[in-house]
């Protein structure tokens, strides 16, 4: 299903990363959260394909969409 995904105990304690690096899926959703769009990630990181960026963040969205999270207290 994920061909660019994979997870390796060796490699960042077996959190999911993009096949061949140690970047992370979560590195890869927070450099989308600080407002970089996926052209800008594959041009910092030439190692990252496009499809690898696009295939991260369906894997964590995979992953989330039927994920409850109940919030007690937000922080202001």
């Amino acid at each position: 299903m994920y061909t660019h995904i994979v997870s390796d105990s060796t490699v960042l304690n077996g959190k999911p990363c993009i096949s061949g690096t140690r970047m992370s899926v979560d590195f890869i959703l927070e450099l989308i959260e600080s407002g970089a769009s996926i052209s800008d990630i594959a041009q910092t990181y030439p190692q990252l394909s496009v499809e690898a960026i696009k295939e991260a963040v369906s894997f964590a969205r995979h992953f989330t969409e039927n994920e409850i999270t109940i919030v007690t207290k937000l922080s202001a």
